[in-house]
């Protein structure tokens, strides 16, 4: 995915399948309502808190029958120099509460909430995520993130307790405590006993008692098993770690990558992980997130994909994106000027709240400065250049061939689309390039299932008749 997906080099064409055997493109729409991806300076920007800004990217993905709407979760405003940055917009409503309501106001969307497995209890998890299921009629996943983040810990009573090699345990053990509390009622049990009037007969309800580093719990479900059973269950984590716990326990892992071949690597090392865990390739989708402009030439898409970066790298977030890798306030720094002379001060945290994956400021700081010399950029294009998102640039025709290059070639399954307009952003996606996509046999024409995991071609959940517990 480059700046003019037409012009991207290739050593050798990939292999990609044809006619009946292409593979089906999966979609999904993200809400970027809390980050720096919108382009909150343009009017026609909506509200992140109102409602109707929800409704009206679930109804738009929902005619273009995507697979689901996603919504990330905040447990922390964001801090940068100790101050709340608004320019990154801080302040949404609960991300369970805002899905449960748009199970009201669409039919076939499924609904995609991240959920963060360190600092919540899996027997509520559950039960929320079992409610959602319900009301919508088997619609529910839950995107399994984790945290080792002290800052964030603050804001509950284990605090940063966790230790970062503890996290991933913890959150197996999420999944599997939840799993069995999904299958704690007997499904023969309230089968039987609909027809009497008898909602559930005595032994229909199993304790489930679970024993392990993070949890000792003996617990019942407080519901019945919803449509899916199991919600389905989504995965962001790019770490060995991550994908490891993908692999074994995801339905669909949400990851980034930025050329064909990256994604075909990203792909193929999933999938042997899979084979390792027991599990066919088709138990496992592979969504990446990204962005696309479009236009009705290359030349205006280009010139359209420029003007949005430079609205979503303004001044002060170049300085405030610089200042991350530095450690200390910039305030004062031209940012059409050249990068800082000082060198950073490692181990500063400047920013709370917020991943940053710099390992190595001082070697940051100097690969900046060389590729900042050789292209003869000011420090804000610097910034406009290394913090692009992965993005889809073109006229509708090459956007919609690229997207299908990528999911025919097995660099991924689908996307989960990042639109840089709230709410409205995806409208032109829907109406431009999804009719292409149906028209050359990629995509579907109406929803034929009604569940989520229908959507995604997921395998129905099999339960033993009796769930085994530790």
């Amino acid at each position: 995915m480059t700046a003019n997906p037409a012009a991207r080099p290739r050593t050798a064409a990939p292999a990609v399948r044809t006619g009946a055997h292409r593979k089906q493109v999966h979609l999904a729409a993200h809400f970027p309502g809390v980050n720096s991806t919108t382009v909150w300076r343009d009017p026609r920007a909506g509200s992140q808190t109102e409602f109707a800004s929800f409704v009206h990217l679930a109804r738009t993905a929902e005619r273009g029958l995507f697979d689901f709407f996603f919504l990330a979760e905040g447990l922390r405003l964001r801090e940068h120099r100790g101050q709340v940055f608004d320019l990154d917009v801080v302040g949404r409503p609960d991300t369970l509460t805002v899905l449960n309501a748009l199970a009201a106001v669409t039919e076939r969307l499924g609904l995609a909430g991240t959920i963060n497995t360190t600092f919540n209890e899996p027997h509520e998890v559950a039960r929320q995520f079992a409610s959602l299921d319900h009301l919508s009629g088997g619609r529910a996943a839950w995107n399994l993130v984790t945290s080792s983040d002290a800052f964030t810990g603050e804001n509950f009573r284990r605090g940063g307790f966790l230790r970062r090699e503890d996290r991933y345990v913890r959150a197996r053990e999420v999944v599997e405590l939840s799993r069995l509390l999904w299958e704690g009622w007997e499904a023969d049990a309230l089968a039987a006993d609909a027809a009497t009037g008898v909602f559930l007969r005595d032994g229909g309800v199993r304790d489930v008692r679970y024993t392990g580093e993070q949890f000792d719990v003996t617990a019942r479900a407080l519901l019945p098993r919803s449509p899916q059973v199991h919600p389905v269950l989504l995965q962001a984590g790019d770490s060995d770690e991550g994908r490891e716990f993908g692999a074994a326990h995801a339905d669909a892992i949400f990851t980034i990558h930025g050329t064909l071949e990256a994604g075909q690597a990203f792909t193929a090392d999933v999938r042997a992980r899979q084979a390792r865990h027991g599990r066919a390739p088709e138990d496992v989708k592979v969504l990446p997130g990204a962005g696309f402009v479009l236009g009705d030439t290359p030349a205006e898409a280009a010139e359209r994909a420029r003007e949005i970066r430079r609205q979503q790298v303004g001044p002060e977030q170049a300085i405030a994106f610089v200042e991350q890798v530095w450690g200390r306030d910039l305030s004062g720094h031209d940012p059409d000027g050249p990068l800082p002379a000082e060198d950073p001060e490692p181990g500063a945290e400047i920013t709370r709240g917020r991943v940053r994956h710099v390992r190595d400021p001082l070697a940051v700081a100097q690969r900046w400065r060389e590729l900042a010399a050789a292209n003869g950029w000011s420090l804000r294009e610097l910034v406009i250049q290394v913090s692009d998102r992965q993005q889809f640039v073109g006229t509708p025709q090459q956007v919609a061939d690229e997207i299908d290059l990528y999911v025919q070639a097995d660099a991924c399954d689908g996307f989960v689309l990042v639109p840089s307009l709230t709410p409205t952003g995806l409208d032109e996606f829907v109406d431009r390039v999804v009719p292409l996509l149906q028209e050359r046999g990629s995509f579907r024409r109406e929803y034929t299932g009604s569940t989520l995991r229908e959507h995604l071609d997921l395998p129905t959940v099999r339960t033993p008749s009796t769930t085994g517990a530790r």
